[in-house]
């Protein structure tokens, strides 16, 4: 029942304008709505709640991730709109800052305002 379903991402900010200027102007989604509860952004098929939290410490791990079919496409069009990639010292490709894991899959890091660690990814099916 579950995998025909709409998922929806939860993710915590201090700063509800920061937010939604990183997810609406550098990630390119569409602001839904904002209330006393959380800021809401919808992609094409998939929605995002982002909750205020004051005293917030962001996760060291990658807390929301994206399949994309042409990752070096993807990373350029972010570089363009401001968004900058993590550099960790495993990654391969230390221009696009792309690893490239053992069996091929291709991973790329970034952090939004309130250092939440997003990430996009090519994988090998």
């Amino acid at each position: 029942m579950l995998t025909d379903m709409t998922l929806i991402g939860f993710l915590v900010t201090t700063d509800y304008d920061r937010a939604r200027e990183f997810y609406e102007q550098k990630l390119g989604f569409e602001f839904v709505s904002l209330d006393q509860f959380a800021l809401v952004m919808r992609t094409a098929r998939n929605m995002i709640r982002i909750t205020k939290i004051k005293d917030f410490t962001p996760a060291r791990n990658t807390v929301l991730g994206w399949e994309v079919d042409n990752i070096e496409e993807i990373v350029v069009w972010l570089t363009q709109r401001g968004v900058e990639l993590e550099n960790y010292p495993f990654i391969q490709d230390h221009e696009l800052r792309i690893w490239t894991a053992p069996g091929g899959d291709k991973i790329a890091w970034f952090k939004d305002p309130d250092g939440n660690v997003l990430s996009i990814s090519t994988h090998k099916h």
